[in-house]
């Protein structure tokens, strides 16, 4: 089917996997058609086991690597946008982008939206604080460089996503252990990491601050403050996000700072997801990603405040006279929202939960997903990748959201997970 017949308004979705189908979905209820473009010949390991639902498109281009074959098999569409549905896809959705004359950030700074350490040199370069970093292609230049900033660091790969990868190193000689199974290995979506990017470790509260822009400017459709725990190795590890008001006093120099990494990294149109920390001496980004939100986010917002992104991003796009008008208004959390991950401390078949009875009978209990069920393999908990269970807070209250993530994270633990142990 092409554009000549077929009068709904076509969207060109690049990597539309399975995690953004609420997104395919938003754009699907206002009549539009939406083709699917695969940035990649094979789908990455990340999405394997949920790739995408084919009824939702009404075609589904793989890019071969020939970018003008692909944009002329988008072109015959006449789609009135390109987006990314998730990281991988942010090049491509440039490249195709202008290559149409449609609304998007360009080119130039495409690479600085994918690739970590280029991203925080292009945020320093623009004047704003950023962390001190060093691209890691050598072991003993990576020791040297830790023993001379002190203190810990972070390793991650230069262009995956969900903290798969991330190791936090107190030692040069973590890092350069680190840096051994990090810099050989492939990301999580099937590319080769070919080194590694080190930074100096940001003390402070984490901040997942959500937004969409059109021509240049930008909106804040939620903030969430993470709580975090060390486990399992890890001493950093997210096990939580919490929706937080947008009155409350952080809200506005993350806002502004946001702002400003969105105006470095050259993203003017479509939804962003920016990490940061509130250092003691101000925010300081984590990093930057051009596209919706993952993890249930959107979910939780639409939950809690009535919308999201996802709306955000629809207005953006079909209606951009109304995004204008009501940009720059304070969203108001209506109910508080928890999204909690379970932490697995054991590896090996599971039989059973011992304990999810308890979690559901919780006061602010919404949902609980189990991404690993009896009879399948856990693994414990090491990133976003591995939380065996997914449990949804909601209500009224936040000191009610904060008892019941208190509660859960005192059932989770050796108890909750119950091995087989007949299992080979």
């Amino acid at each position: 089917m092409t554009a000549d017949n077929q009068s709904n308004p076509c969207i060109v979705m690049v990597d539309a996997y399975a995690a953004v189908r609420s997104l395919v979905l938003k754009f699907l209820e206002q009549g539009c058609s939406i083709v699917r473009v695969q940035s990649t010949r094979e789908v990455p390991y990340v999405y394997r086991a949920a790739p995408y639902v084919a009824d939702d498109f009404i075609a589904d281009i793989v890019h071969e690597g020939d970018l003008e074959a692909t944009a002329e098999a988008v072109a015959a569409f006449s789609p009135i946008a390109v987006i990314s549905g998730g990281e991988l896809g942010v090049e491509l959705a440039d490249l195709l982008a202008q290559r149409l004359g449609l609304p998007g950030n360009g080119t130039e700074l495409s690479a600085a939206r994918r690739d970590k350490h280029l991203m925080v040199e292009t945020v320093r370069a623009a004047g704003l604080r950023a962390a001190r970093q060093l691209r890691a292609t050598d072991a003993d230049e990576l020791a040297a460089w830790h023993r001379e900033l002190g203190g810990r660091v972070v390793l991650k790969p230069p262009r995956s996503a969900g903290s798969q990868g991330v190791s936090f190193c107190d030692t040069p000689e973590e890092s350069v252990a680190a840096f051994h199974a990090l810099a050989p290995a492939d990301d999580v979506f099937s590319q080769p990491n070919n080194g590694a990017v080190a930074q100096e470790y940001l003390a402070g509260t984490e901040y997942m601050v959500n937004t969409v822009s059109r021509d240049g400017r930008h909106h804040l459709c939620d903030v969430w403050r993470t709580t975090r725990v060390s486990a399992n190795g890890v001493v950093d590890l997210c096990d939580a996000l919490l929706l937080i008001d947008s009155g409350e006093r952080v809200v506005d120099s993350l806002r502004e700072y946001a702002f400003q990494v969105l105006d470095a990294l050259g993203i003017r149109h479509g939804p962003a997801h920016v990490e940061i920390r509130m250092t003691p001496a101000g925010p300081c980004l984590v990093e930057v990603g051009a596209r919706i939100a993952g993890g249930g986010i959107p979910a939780g917002a639409s939950l809690g405040i009535g919308e999201s992104q996802l709306e955000w991003t629809v207005d953006a796009y079909l209606r951009p006279e109304r995004f204008h008008a009501r940009a720059g208004t304070p969203y108001e959390v209506r109910k508080f929202c928890g999204i909690v991950g379970m932490v697995s401390p054991v590896a090996g078949v599971l039989s059973e939960y011992r304990g999810i009875e308890e979690i559901e009978l919780l006061e602010g209990f919404h949902t609980l997903i189990t991404l690993t069920k009896p009879g399948q393999e856990i693994r414990r908990t090491v990133d976003d990748l591995t939380y065996p269970v997914i449990v949804t807070l909601l209500h009224d209250l936040e000191e009610v959201v904060q008892r019941d993530l208190n509660t859960i994270r005192h059932l989770d633990g050796t108890g909750f997970y119950v091995l087989d142990r007949g299992a080979a």
